[in-house]
């Protein structure tokens, strides 16, 4: 697990990694590691261990409550602080005022990306696949923010070299946004392309006014030694990137 430098006092933005010191045993080889995802075959009280690992190691920054949520690839964003929730959340955004709350979301190549106000009073984390980014998960989540973050830390995603899509997904993107053509590099194979996921996020974040833009410089894909990865192996587990004032 590490922390992202440079943010407003008190913020701590980090994702953790495939070799945590404390992951648990586990029977199947693909999930082997510190895997915090529920939907994936792996046994439930392996997972809820490592979970409340994460809490007791964020409690030693004053944090006492943690919010998980289903994704889905949805534009779906929610503002939780005080309340917990009875029905398990489902979407892809979190919004928080309410110190001491680390909110979190799950990727195994999809890009997650944290946000926060220059204040420090206010964060984001959001999941943000292909089909979030072209929908608008970017956009909503910071309409759903009571201020306006001046700030985006972009955790690890598949690398563009990595990303094969098809014609459609490319189309997705440009008839919203045409500048984003430069995104897309064209594959040997017909109608197939290699999408980069961290200059189609900056983009869209420059455009919502946050020009200060921190990470997207790794790799899911090739980083196996630190990440999992979906397209790499279908059957994996799944990282967690976090957010809380501290």
């Amino acid at each position: 697990m590490q922390f992202v430098q440079g943010l407003p006092q008190g913020i701590c933005v980090g994702q953790t990694r495939v070799h945590h010191e404390k992951a648990r045993s586990c029977l199947q080889a693909e999930l082997t590691g510190f895997n915090l995802a529920l939907h994936v075959g792996d046994e439930a009280k392996r997972v809820q261990l490592h979970r409340m690992t994460l809490l007791q190691e964020f409690a030693e920054f004053g944090v006492d409550k943690m919010t998980w949520m289903t994704q889905t690839h949805s534009t779906l964003c929610y503002t939780i602080n005080e309340e917990i929730p009875f029905a398990s959340l489902e979407g892809d955004g979190l919004v928080t005022q309410r110190k001491a709350h680390a909110l979190m979301m799950m990727t195994a190549d999809c890009l997650p990306i944290v946000l926060g106000n220059a204040e420090g009073t206010e964060v984001a984390n959001l999941h943000a696949g292909w089909r979030g980014l072209a929908n608008g998960i970017v956009e909503h989540t910071i309409s759903t923010m009571q201020t306006l973050p001046t700030w985006a830390w972009l955790g690890a995603a598949i690398s563009q070299p990595n990303f094969e899509i098809g014609a459609e997904v490319k189309l997705a993107f440009c008839v919203k946004y045409p500048e984003l053509d430069s995104a897309f590099q064209a594959s040997e194979k017909v109608d197939k392309f290699y999408a980069d996921l961290y200059a189609i996020a900056r983009y869209i974040l420059k455009q919502q006014g946050v020009d200060m833009v921190l990470g997207g410089d790794q790799c899911s894909y090739q980083q196996a030694e630190e990440y999992f990865s979906y397209r790499r192996e279908a059957k994996t587990g799944r990282m967690a990137t976090f957010v809380f004032m501290a």
